[in-house]
This record gives C-alpha cells, structure tokens and sequence, in this order.
C-alpha cells in the first residue's frame, strides 16, 4: 500500500517537474489550411509570442486536404508529449459527423487546449438590389419559390448555418456550393445565388457602401460594426446562436500539468495588443477560457454541429 502511495506521488512530482521544464523541444504545430489563410495566420501570430514567452521554438506545418482532417490525424496520433499540436477553425466540429474513416476519434484522441477567440456570429446577406428586405421576405420567397444559397463547399459552417435555420423556419433552401467564400460573394452579386451566409469581416465594406444587404445576424448579441441588424434568433423561435472559433488542440493522452501550461501561455500569449490585433481584425474577439472550459466547449460545439449536419440531411461517407 505505501509502496503503491509512494510511486504515485513520485508519478506526480515528476509529471509536475515536466510540465515546468515545458518545452524541453520544439513545438510543431499542423494546421489544416493554406498558408496564408484567417487560421494559419493565427496560429503563426500566437506561436511567434509562445517561442518569446516560453523560450522553445514553434512552428507551424501546414498539413492541407480533406477539411483539416489529416492534420488532426497527425496530432491525434502523435506522441501525448506536447511537442506535436494542432490548431484549427471551427470546421473541425463537424468532421466526425461527416466522415465515418477519419482514422481517429474527435472526442476521445484529442484534447481541446485553448481557444485564439470567438466569432460571435455570422452575417445573412442578400444582394442590396433583391426584392427580399427581411427575414420575413426571405421565409415567404422560399415559402412560395425557390431561394439558393451558396458557401464555400459541404459540411463547413457556412453551409450548415443556413440549413440550420432553414429547418427551423420551416422552410427549404437550395445549396449551391463553390470553392471559396469570395466565389460565393461574386455568385450573390451576379445574381446566381440569393443569399449567403458570411464571416462580418470579409464583407463590412460591400454592406456599408450598399451593394450587400445584411437581413440579420446569427450571433448571440448584435455585431458591432451593425448593430441595427436584428438578431436571428430573435426572428425565428428555437434558433440558436452561431458563430466560429480558433482552437489548440493535444493528443488526448498529453498530461493535465502540459495542457494547463499551454492553456495559460495561449491566454497570455493573447493579451499581447500585437496578438490580440490579428485575432480581432478577422472579428474574433480574444477568448480566456481554462483548459476544463475549452474541452467544454468544445464538446459543445461538436454536438451542435451533428445536429447542423442532419438538417443538411448530409450523408456521413
């Protein structure tokens, strides 16, 4: 019995004695996208300020193909040592909904570290020339005819926003995707397309100067460049707030102490103004959440999504 007592303590001192000593090695992180793209560029801004704050190098690879899954799949698989991380948008939270041999498991081979920030919401957009002027215009056209909508692809939240609120309004939409959100954007204002699903940021100015209507918002409380712009769930019962995130993520193993000295250097690392300067021009706002709450959340966010991917009626393949 002593003996058992003594190894474990002795477990404890030492994973301690690990985590402070963190990271004895460089730190590779996979992100899914391109380089250049809104999560790459987070990830790089945030792992410049971790090498300076705790001395070890970060760098980031970018591991592109099927929506960021062989990048997650590398990380899931990797050694639990916190040497290997992913970071990610918040199309992770579908895939397992979507895919059926992701060659890991979303909930139970990774762990959800910190968060780079919240997008509180999504902006719903018609061309500023279209007959459709609210959400109630937009319900009854697609009550009476058909109303498309594009987005950048299957199973991505720009997809899945519109079926969500499609089915609880009562209603039906047509998808019709593209390969990016800017195809989308050109779609709507040729007149392809009747309404999109949109990230504020990429789209502020077509709305301020009037070639883009914003008939609502998806988030929880108004957007601040917008904020006579109703919210939809104040338009349609049972609708629930949308919205997007970046996230850190270990292997699932990787010790609490690693996890939490991660969580406190992401926080930290976002409190620096030139940090918190490219998170908040692409609209996230900088997030504070503790290891315990970020796996919360997460958790959260993926059930959300499986209902998403069912109102898509997506087949998992």
């Amino acid at each position: 019995m002593l003996r058992t007592l003594l190894l474990a303590v002795f477990a404890l001192v030492s994973t301690i004695a690990h985590a402070q000593q963190y990271p004895a090695a460089p730190v590779r992180i996979l992100v899914g996208f391109a380089a250049g793209s809104g999560p790459d560029l987070q990830a790089r801004t945030i792992a410049q300020q971790l090498a300076t704050d705790l001395k070890q190098s970060f760098f980031i690879e970018n591991r592109l193909g099927a929506n960021g899954t062989i990048a997650a799949r590398a990380v899931a698989t990797a050694a639990p040592d916190g040497l290997t991380l992913l970071f990610s948008s918040s199309s992770i939270a579908p895939t397992p909904h979507i895919y059926k041999n992701l060659g890991y498991d979303t909930m139970t081979d990774l762990r959800a570290v910190a968060t780079s920030g919240i997008l509180d919401g999504l902006l719903v957009l018609v061309d500023a020339k279209s007959p459709i002027k609210s959400i109630a215009d937009l319900i009854a056209a697609a009550k009476s005819g058909r109303v498309l909508y594009g987005s950048p692809g299957v199973g991505n939240l720009l997809h899945l926003a519109p079926e969500v609120f499609a089915q609880k309004a009562g209603i039906t939409l047509q998808h019709v995707p593209y390969k990016g959100s800017s195809e989308v954007a050109t779609a709507l204002l040729g007149g392809s397309v009747q309404l999109m699903f949109v990230t504020p940021v990429s789209v502020v100015g077509l709305v301020k100067e009037g070639t883009m209507r914003a008939l609502a918002f998806t988030g929880a409380k108004p957007f601040p460049e917008f904020p006579n712009v109703p919210l939809l769930k104040d338009l349609v019962p049972g609708y629930e707030p949308m919205g997007s995130w970046g996230m850190f993520y270990a292997p699932d193993k990787t010790p609490d102490a690693i996890v939490d000295r991660l969580n406190g250097a992401v926080r930290e690392a976002l409190k620096v103004p030139a940090v918190a300067a490219v998170t908040q021009r692409d609209g996230y706002i900088p997030d504070n959440r503790n290891a315990a709450d970020t796996a919360a959340f997460f958790r959260k966010e993926v059930d959300a999504m499986g209902a998403a991917v069912k109102a898509a009626k997506i087949e998992a393949n």
